[in-house]
């Protein structure tokens, strides 16, 4: 493994039916005015909004209200939450919601503290902010694990860009599984996808030889697929529920990322593509996948032999036809569980776009194999 240094910041308050006990655990250490942000009208619609609402404001807290965060949040609605902060004087942001409300809420959290643009700090000057409006979130769509970190991932639409940014870790997190019953099983298998691609792109990156970080992630990843299988065939296993909500904050709390350089080629390409489509992000991760890792061979055949081997269950010892009978296994599941496997089954048809995503999208450093624009863009036409 490579040296490190271990920190984690993060509280979480993990259990089923625990949000308002954690919430009020909380409040003291909030301040007087809090900023509720979310997304769209389910919060309302299944009455958590108002219930959150009434814990606060209980607790002797002044509520401002900012709603409408996308699912793909742009950097102007960033722009609109910093605004309201400044000139409602908040103490405190509260995000509920899955990993676009939080990850808004970040960035937020660091543009209300300074005059600068964060976008061209990071990406014209290699700087990042240090001072934040403190935040935290409660979860209602797990997968991302967002809530786990102070990475996010922002749309710039007069630069047609998605690219990670990053701001404020969170004071505190709260998982409660009760919370995702509130969300279409779509955008749950969806949100189960991102985390088990998150596991993937980490178990892709450097060392290549086995270690420790890696067996753990092995256990996560088919942690992942059992319980997902579990919560379809019944949607009230609150069981399920619960182990995929914590194994989506384990493949993003960084533990699984201890002494690796990490891979996430496909999360770039697919924030390229969402740029430019506004696609839903486990949607697109499913497509691409199977795709990339062909491309991935020869260089990344020991490593997907060996998750092919460990996590999907295959008998095969030669290490070129394991990992093909891994990759073929990985886009059964893809079908199985009901998620697309081409762009055309998401109404992307157009290469120009597809051309375009290549063409914005970031190399990474950890993948097992340097890829150039142009084989991005022969990768996204074999998944129309």
């Amino acid at each position: 493994m490579n040296k490190f240094n271990f920190q984690y910041p993060v509280k979480q308050y993990f259990g089923q039916g625990g949000m308002e006990e954690a919430l009020k655990a909380e409040m003291p250490a909030m301040g007087d005015k809090i900023m509720l942000a979310y997304g769209g009208g389910s919060l309302k619609r299944t009455g958590l909004f108002d219930r959150i609402k009434d814990i606060l404001e209980a607790g002797g807290k002044t509520v401002v209200e900012f709603g409408g965060i996308m699912p793909n949040p742009t950097f102007a609605k960033v722009q609109k939450g910093a605004k309201v902060v400044r000139e409602q004087g908040i103490d405190f942001i509260l995000a509920v919601g899955g990993g676009s409300v939080i990850d808004c809420c970040k960035i937020i959290s660091a543009q209300a503290k300074t005059d600068e643009d964060i976008w061209d700090m990071l990406y014209n000057e290699g700087r990042t902010p240090n001072e934040f409006i403190p935040i935290g979130a409660i979860v209602t769509a797990s997968g991302t694990g967002a809530e786990q970190n102070n990475g996010a991932v922002i749309t710039h639409e007069e630069k047609k860009l998605k690219q990670p940014i990053f701001g404020a870790f969170h004071r505190f997190a709260i998982l409660d599984s009760d919370l995702t019953k509130t969300l279409p099983m779509k955008q749950v298998i969806s949100g189960a996808f991102d985390t088990l691609s998150h596991c993937m792109e980490t178990y892709m990156g450097q060392p290549f030889a086995t270690n420790v970080s890696d067996e753990i992630n092995e256990a996560i990843m088919r942690n992942v697929i059992k319980n997902l299988h579990a919560l379809i065939a019944n949607p009230n296993d609150n069981f399920a529920r619960g182990e995929l909500m914590w194994d989506s904050a384990m493949a993003e709390n960084g533990m699984l990322k201890l002494g690796k350089t990490t891979d996430f080629q496909c999360h770039m390409i697919e924030h390229a593509v969402g740029a430019y489509t506004d696609c839903n992000h486990g949607q697109g991760l499913a497509i691409i996948h199977p795709a990339l890792y062909r491309h991935y061979l020869p260089e990344g055949t020991p490593k997907l032999a060996r998750m092919a081997r460990e996590v999907w269950g295959i008998k095969e010892t030669d290490d070129t036809k394991a990992a093909l009978l891994g990759i073929n296994a990985l886009e059964a599941f893809i079908k199985e569980i009901g998620m697309p496997t081409c762009w055309r089954e998401i109404d992307i048809t157009d290469e120009r776009v597809l051309r375009a995503a290549a063409d914005s999208t970031i190399l990474t450093p950890g993948c097992c194999r340097k890829f150039t624009q142009d084989e991005i863009f022969e990768i996204l036409k074999e998944c129309i």
